[in-house]
């Protein structure tokens, strides 16, 4: 085990103690798009799964979106020979998504919760009751700037999240890990990656801008993206702007509340 493999486990399993990602006996779907994170997030599981405390158990599930020439057969054949149960899926979501997005717009979001939504359906037709994807640190740092610069937001991708419809979990076992080391691991392993020819061709994409504006930085300061992801386990509400955030420190606000027994007279100076 090279010692790059040893850090990348260490972070993986301590970001699933840290926020409870895995329990005994769950069942999970590992979502596997044939790039350089999932694989990489399989890996590591198969690796925790045979030391962990506790027993779980896996299914590395591939959606064929319907992509011209996705090699579809090569990558099952890849998962199989890895000894894990294998779910392989095909919908042609492509077709949608180039009929739904204009010509020149970015593709992600329609593509994203068409991919969700199937995965939920396989997620609980084959009874599992945890969904890990292979989201990186680098991702998660993307998403909070994205949030805040373009919607107003402070937030980003959760390591563990309870989804929309109460049945499905959705866990990151890859959040503290850099996505350099992701990309490195990956050519350490030979990974047979499989290139996205719809998100990933997009040069316009306002993520790939962020990501050159963190790498413009980090030529300035190394650590902007460690300090960037700390910052999201070191918020201060009481430095926020957030109302919600001080109603919920001091309870019931009058003010905001409309208790008319308790409301003040008319301010006079």
């Amino acid at each position: 085990m090279s010692r790059l493999e040893k850090k990348l486990l260490h972070q993986a399993g301590r970001a699933i103690a840290d926020f409870r990602m895995i329990e005994d006996g769950d069942r999970i779907l590992v979502g596997v798009s044939g790039g350089k994170d999932s694989f990489t997030l399989l890996h590591l599981l198969q690796a925790l799964q045979r030391s962990a405390p506790v027993r779980f158990s896996l299914l590395a599930c591939n959606l064929d979106q319907g992509h011209p020439g996705f090699p579809a057969a090569q990558l099952e054949s890849y998962l199989r020979s890895r000894d894990v149960e294998v779910l392989m899926l095909r919908e042609d979501t492509y077709s949608v998504v180039k009929r739904l997005v204009p010509e020149g717009k970015t593709a992600c979001s329609v593509c994203s919760r068409l991919r969700r939504g199937i995965l939920y359906g396989a997620a609980q037709s084959h009874g599992c009751n945890k969904i890990a994807l292979g989201h990186h640190r680098d991702d998660l740092i993307e998403s909070l700037l994205l949030s805040m610069l373009f919607a107003g937001k402070i937030r980003s991708m959760p390591p563990r999240l309870i989804a929309d419809d109460g049945r499905n979990v959705v866990i990151r076992p890859l959040c503290s890990a850099a996505e350099s080391e992701i990309a490195q691991f990956a050519e350490e392993q030979r990974f047979p990656l499989i290139p996205c020819d719809l998100c990933g061709s997009q040069e316009n994409l306002m993520r790939k801008r962020i990501k050159r504006l963190l790498d413009e930085l980090s030529r300035e300061h190394p650590g902007v993206r460690s300090s960037l992801f700390g910052a999201m386990g070191n918020v201060m509400p009481a430095h926020l702007l957030d109302p919600r955030l001080l109603r919920e420190e001091r309870g019931r606000d009058p003010w905001i509340d409309g208790d008319d027994c308790a409301a003040p007279g008319p301010l006079t100076a």
